[in-house]
């Protein structure tokens, strides 16, 4: 494994962190009375953007060269279509698991799947980017010992640390604090969005804290 890998893992990571830091202040400027709170429907679709531009854009940076065949039009047409329909199927699924956990079933339907939407974004789009719609691909990079890269362990490590934030995100909604960040899904959405930032921080710490005992089946 070499240094410059970890550097590189390191740059997007912060490109990635640079695009929420983007999707806080630039609304601001151009959307009155813009805020986290105020507005947090609007910062959710806002952020969702940014940060899916961001991935798209490293894919086609740091992606690898593809084949004759995968670098044909269609291929990338039929693949382009498979991605947005695993997206949208990930914005159901997360969506019905939350009302079966407890979200309202008929009220708040736009920020339970909002919140599904920041989810998915946070957690399948890199799926896709990196390892597009191949379902024996995700089952390999989440099972035990399947990583091949420096950039599945960062993908395993973000995706785990997106979903524990929001569900530490759950534990205050039903405090009597009266606070405006507890109002379903708010506190969800940002312990999503701080677990994703988190894991964004830490993977490529993590990684090259543990760079002489990582190894990968194609190195």
């Amino acid at each position: 494994m070499k240094n410059i890998d970890i550097k590189r893992l390191l740059y997007t990571h912060l490109l990635c962190i640079f695009s929420i830091i983007l999707s806080i202040f630039i609304p601001s400027v151009f959307l009155e009375n813009f805020s986290i709170l105020e507005t947090h429907l609007t910062w959710l679709c806002i952020c969702s953007v940014f940060v899916t531009a961001v991935n798209l854009l490293l894919y086609v940076v740091v992606k690898p060269s593809a084949s004759a065949k995968r670098s044909s039009l269609s291929y990338k047409v039929t693949r382009f279509l498979k991605c947005c329909i695993y997206f949208l199927m990930s914005c159901f699924v997360f969506h019905v698991i939350f009302v079966l956990y407890g979200a309202p079933l008929i009220e708040l339907v736009l920020e339970t799947f909002l919140f599904a939407v920041i989810l998915s974004t946070f957690t399948t789009v890199p799926c896709l980017c990196l390892l597009g719609p191949n379902i024996k691909a995700w089952l390999r990079v989440f099972s035990r010992n399947g990583v091949t890269s420096i950039w599945e362990n960062s993908l395993q490590i973000t995706t785990i640390s997106s979903f524990l934030g929001s569900w530490f995100g759950a534990f205050p909604i039903p405090l009597d604090w009266e606070r405006p960040w507890q109002v379903w899904p708010i506190s969800c959405t940002l312990g999503a969005t701080f677990g994703y930032v988190a894991g964004l921080v830490i993977s490529p710490l993590w990684i090259y804290w543990n760079r002489k005992q990582l190894t990968y089946k194609n190195n």
